[in-house]
Formats: C-alpha cells, sequence, structure tokens
C-alpha cells in the first residue's frame, strides 16, 4: 500500500480539470469516498472524478476500466460509472484519472439488500448479461479467474490466522466447503467477461435491492464463477437458491463459486475484523456479510451433505 505523496482536494481537483478538461472545471466538486483505490469526487449532479491514491496498481485499473468499459456498458442492466474522460499524468498529480458517470445508491456495505426475491433476480440479470465471451486481448485477472485450487495457499493461510483470533465458529465445516470446491472439475467454457471484485463495498443499493454497480478497475476475462461467488455475500438469507436458478450455473461451477466465496469471506473478515481497519477503504463493515457469507456457505453444505451436488441448476450457462 502507498498514499500519493499529494493531497487530493476539491481545489487539486478544479485544476485537473482546468488543465484537460476546461468545460468541466466549473461544476461543483465535493468528495464522495475514499475507496482501497482510488478517491471519488463528485463533479455536478450527474458525474465524478477518481484519482488513484493508495496502490501502486491503481493506475493501470484506471486505465483498464477507461479502455473497456465503455463498450461494455450499454448491454447491463443496472448503472454503471462510464468513463467519459481520461486525464493524463501531469505535475500537477503524477497519476492518471478519469471522469465516469456517477452512480447513485448507498453501498451495500452500509444498506444490505433486504428484498431477497428481487435482489437476486437483479444480480442474476446483471450477471448473465455480463458474463459473454470476452474478446482476444481481453484483460487476465491478475492471478483471480482460474481453478480455485490455484489460491490454496492463501486459503491454508486465511483459515489459520482467523481461527486462531477465533473468527471462524467451525473451520472443518469450512474446509469441507474448500475442498470440494477445489475438487470441482475446471471451467472448460469461454473466458466471459467478469466484474471481478464484487464485495458489498462495490454493489449499490436502493429500496432493499441492487440499484448499481461500481468499480470495474478489477473487470477481466474468466471463470465464472468467481462473480457467482457473490450471491453468498450480497444476497439476504434464503436468496441465493433463486438467484441460482435464475442464473442456472452448471454442476461445477457452483461448486467453484463457494469455494471463491470463502476466499472472499476471508478477505471481508481481514479488512473488517483482523486489525486491517486502518488500510485505505477497510472498514470495519465490511466484517458483518463476510460472516454472514461464511454461515450461509457452511449451513448449505451441512444441509446438502459434503461435497455439495450442486444445488438447483444443473444447465450449464452460456
Amino acid at each position: 500500500m502507498t498514499h500519493t505523496e499529494i493531497e487530493i482536494s476539491a481545489e487539486l481537483v478544479r485544476d485537473l480539470l482546468r488543465d484537460q478538461h476546461p468545460d468541466l472545471a466549473d461544476h461543483p466538486v465535493t468528495l464522495g469516498a475514499r475507496g482501497w483505490d482510488n478517491q471519488l469526487w463528485r463533479l455536478g449532479d450527474d458525474l465524478a472524478v477518481r484519482l488513484p491514491w493508495a496502490t501502486q496498481s491503481a493506475d493501470a485499473l484506471l486505465r483498464k476500466e477507461h479502455a473497456w468499459l465503455p463498450a461494455l456498458a450499454p448491454r447491463l442492466p443496472l448503472p454503471v460509472p462510464v468513463p467519459q474522460r481520461l486525464g493524463e499524468p501531469s505535475e500537477r498529480f503524477p497519476h492518471p484519472w478519469i471522469v465516469t458517470t456517477w452512480v447513485p445508491g448507498t453501498p451495500a456495505d452500509h444498506a444490505p439488500a433486504t428484498r431477497g426475491a428481487e435482489a437476486a433476480d437483479t444480480l442474476a440479470a446483471f450477471l448473465t448479461a455480463l458474463h459473454q465471451p470476452a474478446p482476444d486481448g481481453a484483460p487476465a485477472g491478475r492471478g483471480r479467474g482460474g481453478p480455485p485450487a490455484d489460491h490454496a495457499g492463501y486459503f491454508a493461510e486465511w483459515l489459520a490466522a482467523t481461527t486462531e483470533l477465533g473468527l471462524v465458529p467451525d473451520p472443518d465445516a469450512v474446509r469441507a466447503v474448500w475442498d470440494d470446491a477445489a475438487a470441482a472439475p475446471d471451467w472448460d467454457g469461454p473466458a466471459v467477461w467478469l466484474h471481478g471484485d464484487l464485495h458489498p463495498a462495490n454493489v449499490l443499493t436502493s429500496d432493499g435491492t441492487f440499484s448499481g454497480v461500481i468499480d470495474f478497475g478489477d473487470l477481466f476475462a474468466g471463470d465464472p464463477a468467481w462473480d457467482l461467488a457473490a450471491a453468498w455475500i450480497l444476497l439476504p438469507d434464503g436468496a441465493a437458491d433463486r438467484f441460482h436458478d435464475a442464473y442456472r450455473p452448471d454442476a461445477a461451477t457452483l461448486r467453484r463459486a463457494r469455494g471463491i466465496a470463502v476466499l472472499r469471506a476471508f478477505a471481508g473478515i481481514h479488512v473488517g475484523d483482523a486489525g486491517d481497519h486502518g488500510r485505505p477503504g477497510g472498514k470495519p463493515t465490511w466484517g458483518p456479510p463476510a460472516h454472514a457469507s461464511l454461515r450461509r456457505l457452511t449451513e448449505t453444505a451441512r444441509c446438502r451433505g459434503i461435497p455439495p451436488t450442486g444445488g438447483s441448476g444443473g444447465v450449464p450457462h452460456r
């Protein structure tokens, strides 16, 4: 992690706009959020400026988002922050930055979805629209997008750490979910477009259901299980089966998705409960949905038996 040495302020954002996009410089500028990779500043009512501030990879992620998301956004059934302008590094600010559309809503780590059926259907529709075969040259996943078994070392490390801290009530049940996912057949379909980072802080809600998806910096092509894992961390109790009925993953993909959901839950617990609050974007609000995800995963496994059978689908999704 590395914070930019330049303090990002409304004055700096206005100066950058005057230098490179002067037609936007007179719009009101107010702080929107300080996230994991970027700061977000609202620009008037309909736009936002995103500037890297905390991670070394943020520059490349913004450029990737600017290059690919405008072509994907029109087919998506939820609002997303569509890049409108690109700002280049300069003496004022040594990183690229982008102007995007503003997506209203409240992050799901602050306002979880409560209308389970509507949220499940909305998430399934969004991912069905997104998960289309990606073209040659689509970005890779920075270690994500492949079989869960590739991440066995991370799983073992995180399970040991969270268990030692008393943050996982039933480590054996969690390991059973993981072992079944790691043993599932690999994805043999085309690499499809993936959001890549569907945790509660990157999904917005309104009136109890999902209203937008933000932060496509991790956009890549790979196994859809990496996005399907979001069902256990985003949806309220009892809604995952409805999501699976709507999306219809094959049994092996569902098994892999459970294992990836375990990894995502560990990451949320690490940020929310294990002393990582000081990192940019790290918040206590990430802990509760992560714990709920582990509980749902282990309860589902116990109800269906270990290894899981794959549940309600069985029809491959393409």
